[in-house]
Order: structure tokens, then C-alpha cells, then sequence
């Protein structure tokens, strides 16, 4: 998979503002920023990111996915 397909999982899943991937082929890192992460912690908001990518991650297509998930307020300090 490509860091494009990738975030094209994540986007139909989820509304982001942000969407970001970058990786290597093998170990991957998402920024991911929604609203629907308003009142998430941590965890649910890592499941609803990984429940995008369907079973990808069994078939070992997407070896090993590092998600940093971010309301749109949290967002805006962390890139402050």
C-alpha cells in the first residue's frame, strides 16, 4: 500500500481536517484530526482509525500503523 491509499482509507472513514501518512512501506505514521474525536479517548480514537483500515492490517498489508489522533482545539495547540 502507499501512504496515498492509506489516507484515502482514513478520509472515507472518518470527516478529518487533517489526514497525514508517511512511512516506509512497512511501518506507517498517521496524523489524523476530526471532530468526531470530541468527548474520544485515547484508545477509541486509535479503533475508530484502525476499524478504517477494514482488515488490512490482518492480512499484513499494512504491517504496523502509528496514529497520532487529534480534535481540531488539540490540534491547534500541538501545531501552535
Amino acid at each position: 500500500m502507499t501512504a496515498e491509499e492509506i489516507q484515502t482509507l482514513i478520509s472515507n472513514h472518518l470527516p478529518c481536517e487533517v489526514c497525514h501518512v508517511d512511512g516506509d512501506g512497512r511501518h506507517w505514521y498517521a496524523t489524523v484530526v476530526s471532530a468526531s474525536f470530541e468527548g474520544v479517548r485515547a484508545i477509541a480514537r486509535h479503533q475508530r482509525v484502525y476499524a478504517a483500515m477494514g482488515s488490512r492490517m490482518k492480512t499484513d498489508e499494512v504491517h504496523a500503523l502509528s496514529i497520532k489522533a487529534y480534535t481540531p482545539a488539540e490540534w491547534a495547540i500541538q501545531s501552535a
